[in-house]
């Protein structure tokens, strides 16, 4: 099964923008739920890009799952990213302009996509995620962010992603050139907090 590329927008149209921010829902989430949190975000003059995974679901398992136990869905899901991109770019958005916000399971595809795509981007923020497989894959990792700020936000301990597995897609987002900002919350929750959100706008959405 593959995902059907299903891309929703707000914002400001995507040929009249100079800036695309690509929102990533989670599991179970929609993409109308992640473009609401553009609300609270630093990007009135942004086109907002969010796809859609097919019944709301980017791959079936935990993303530290064996890798082929979430295929095809994972590629096809990294592949969506991956045309969300290209969608931006053919309306003449630079990728230097191009950001990502992803949550959960949309910052952990996140990541993926872009340690996969590794060149210098707007920014990210990724709340409560990481890189994924059961092991991490270093070889599928290739490129320079030149820079690109990065915010990885998450809670310790959360039922879904280990903080171990934050630390080290923070260790390789350094490794690959990003300006990579971290933060753990203790016993936060599988959410996001006020604080994220600012530091996303004082990091990312500057």
């Amino acid at each position: 099964m593959a995902h059907i590329l299903d891309i929703k927008t707000a914002g400001k149209p995507l040929n009249e923008a100079e800036k695309a921010l690509i929102m990533i829902h989670g599991r179970g989430g929609s993409a109308q739920d992640i473009l609401s949190l553009s609300q609270y975000l630093n990007v009135k003059d942004y086109a907002l890009l969010a796809p859609q995974a097919t019944k709301g679901n980017w791959y079936p398992f935990s993303f530290i799952a064996p890798v082929e136990q979430n295929e095809p869905w994972l590629s096809s899901a990294v592949e969506s990213i991956g045309k969300t991109v290209e969608k931006a770019l053919a309306e003449g958005i630079k990728p230097e302009n191009i950001y990502f916000f992803g949550f959960s399971q949309g910052a952990c595809l996140t990541l993926e996509f872009l340690a996969r795509n590794a060149q210098r981007f707007g920014g990210a923020a990724a709340i409560i995620g990481g890189v994924i497989g059961e092991k991490i894959n270093r070889e599928n990792y290739h490129g320079d962010f030149a820079q690109t700020p990065v915010f990885l936000g998450t809670s310790n301990p959360d039922f879904h992603v280990p903080v171990e597995r934050v630390y080290a897609t923070a260790n390789i987002f350094k490794e690959m050139n990003a300006d990579v900002t971290e933060k753990v919350y203790q016993n936060f929750g599988h959410s996001i907090n006020q604080e994220e959100i600012e530091l996303a706008n004082s990091l990312i959405f500057v």
